[in-house]
């Protein structure tokens, strides 16, 4: 089962998350295999983070609260909040299969929180600038709540295009770098 997990930095945690990078790193090294993507979302200056995004195959919703809430920077209390998903990975590759690399252009995590009807559940034309992409589903699988996509765009703007603008109760849109070890 694959899982969206978004930890959302608590303002002024930066000191705590530069203290613990070594945990983090190496809580999320024993996930190396089990990782399909990761990486923080940045502030506009492009130097402070502001959450964490980690999106990783694990056998139920038990290992995916396990996995949020055991990490190094959650468990310190440099994150305010946790949104955790089940999570499709339409394009059946993890982020380091993307043909873009890890450098080069603007990085978007797109976040779409769902209302009504299921949209958005196969990946839109043109997957060349699509990282990562899946729809957001309820534990069981059975309600559809968003869109998780992970985007290489050259603004904001395009990289929200990706996403049905009038299905969604709000879009989300976040500066967001390939994460993990260099």
């Amino acid at each position: 089962m694959e899982f969206f997990c978004y930890h959302r930095d608590r303002t002024g945690s930066l000191p705590l998350r530069e203290e613990l990078v070594e945990a983090h790193w190496s809580y999320m090294d024993r996930y190396a295999k089990e990782l399909i993507a990761r990486g923080p979302t940045m502030a506009d200056d492009g130097e402070t983070p502001t959450g964490s995004v980690h999106v990783v195959d694990l056998p139920d919703p038990a290992a995916a609260r396990a996995f949020a809430f055991d990490e190094p920077n959650y468990q310190a209390g440099a994150y305010r909040d946790v949104l955790l998903r089940r999570w499709r990975n339409t394009l059946g590759r993890t982020m380091w299969d993307f043909p873009g690399g890890r450098e080069g252009g603007n990085r978007y995590l797109v976040l779409g929180l769902g209302a009504g009807e299921p949209a958005d559940l196969a990946p839109p034309p043109g997957e060349d600038a699509l990282i990562a992409y899946g729809p957001l589903s309820s534990d069981d699988g059975t309600a559809w709540l968003g869109t998780a996509a992970l985007v290489l765009a050259p603004d904001p703007d395009t990289a929200r295009a990706v996403l049905t603008a009038d299905r969604y109760a709000d879009i989300e849109v976040h500066n967001w770098q390939f994460g993990g070890r260099s």
